[in-house]
């Protein structure tokens, strides 16, 4: 089993070009089944356990796939099966989305319920109730999803949350629908407005994407596209949080930076000297962080969830007293007790924690819970003074391309064995 070893007190500095995003790059590469037409070639795929996970989901459910560097192709004009294994589903959360897509595509699908990290309940009934009122007939039988979808239809839907994989859900399902579905309270996430791009780039016909009302109309055969993933928004966070905890700088590119805007004004509230130019970012931490009074985490365009643990750990770090509030995921908290481990003073309440802030942080043995708490032990190792290791890094590997050999180049005394 591979693990980080990290020896602190090194400053972050230089500059990096941002990967493709995560959670961009899954629901585009599951929208590509619904190509019927021509062989789609998606650039910018960052090289991710996830996505590696996807592209065995396509070749098993019978797409061609190849990949070359950052560049994935998918030939999916040959017949798509309808159905995903146990196996596959319960690696990555994000896999059902491919609900949608094969619900479009097959209109027939037995898929089992999905895995991902342990962040607490998240119940995919919003998925479920906007398939069926886009006329699939849903049945759970021994944790499979038996879904008929022979007559999809068009509709008006509203989410009781504005949940980013049922949003996508429908995207994919109602692009294929007969007649205009019209979806109200949708996810407004950037990751949205890219997988409209993608699917308007396919031949759809998608509007209003990135605000909380989408207008589908349905179309009846989408054809291969050539496209582009956007860049990585909460690895540019991360690596920004890196910076800022070891008094370093950096300059971040190819990132879109109204995607950062609660993130930098979190860390200009730190005391962190921060510069947009076009699509690049400059930051330069204060030699003392201060502490923001609260940070709230919230569906886009609000703090996002993914960007807490980071900031978590970077807070340990800055004078003072923050308080987190959590409001999406039940067990975001997770990285506090191996935070404790390093020094940290972090007190847990339901839903918050209160942290305060401490003169430096010890490295010390500790073990990534999830993908982002993961990142977040990493931004402490580079701050603390000593020996970090990290262990269970496969959650780190889900969303970080190169993480290890990026901070290595930006200074850091980073290892992987």
């Amino acid at each position: 089993m591979s693990k980080l070893i990290i020896r602190g007190g090194r400053p972050i500095k230089g500059k990096l070009a941002v990967h493709g995003a995560k959670n961009a790059v899954l629901p585009i590469l599951a929208a590509s089944i619904l190509c019927d037409d021509g062989v789609s070639v998606i650039h910018n795929c960052p090289n991710l356990r996830d996505v590696t996970i996807t592209i065995e989901i396509l070749r098993y459910l019978g797409a061609r796939v190849t990949r070359a560097g950052d560049t994935i192709t998918i030939d999916a004009r040959r017949r798509i099966e309808g159905h995903i294994p146990p196996y596959l589903m319960q690696q990555l959360r994000s896999s059902i989305v491919f609900m949608g897509a094969i619900a479009a595509r097959s209109r027939k699908a037995k898929i089992s319920m999905p895995g991902g990290c342990e962040l607490g309940p998240r119940p995919i009934d919003l998925h479920i109730k906007a398939l069926r009122d886009l006329g699939c007939d849903i049945k759970e039988k021994r944790d499979y999803l038996y879904v008929n979808s022979r007559h999809l239809k068009s509709t008006t839907l509203t989410l009781t949350f504005p949940s980013v994989g049922a949003t996508e859900n429908i995207m994919l399902a109602a692009c294929l629908a007969e007649g205009i579905t019209i979806a109200k309270n949708v996810a407004q996430e950037p990751e949205i407005i890219d997988l409209a791009n993608f699917l308007n780039a396919m031949g759809a016909n998608i509007r209003g994407a990135g605000t909380n009302c989408i207008e589908i109309e349905g179309v009846k055969h989408l054809h291969a596209a050539d496209y582009t993933i956007m860049p990585d928004r909460i690895a540019a966070i991360t690596y920004l949080c890196c910076a800022a905890a070891t008094k370093g700088s950096i300059e971040l590119t190819h990132i879109v930076p109204e995607h950062l805007e609660t993130a930098l004004s979190l860390l200009a509230q730190c005391g962190c000297r921060v510069e947009v130019r076009n699509n690049t970012v400059l930051l330069e931490a204060p030699e003392t962080l201060s502490a923001p009074p609260e940070i709230v985490t919230a569906p886009y365009p609000g703090f996002p969830t993914d960007a807490q643990s980071l900031f978590l750990a970077l807070l340990t770090l800055a004078e003072g007293t923050s308080t987190i509030r959590e409001t999406i995921f039940e067990s975001r908290f997770r990285p506090a007790a191996e935070l404790a481990k390093m020094g940290a003073s972090i007190a847990l309440c339901q839903n918050c924690a209160t942290v305060t802030g401490v003169a430096g942080l010890q490295g010390a043995p500790v073990a990534a819970t999830d993908l982002r708490g993961g990142a977040a032990l990493v931004i402490a190792a580079l701050a603390a003074e000593g020996t970090t290791e990290i262990e269970n890094i496969c959650y780190i590997d889900r969303g970080y391309d190169r993480l290890a050999e990026n901070l290595s180049l930006l200074g850091a005394d980073i290892k992987r064995i």
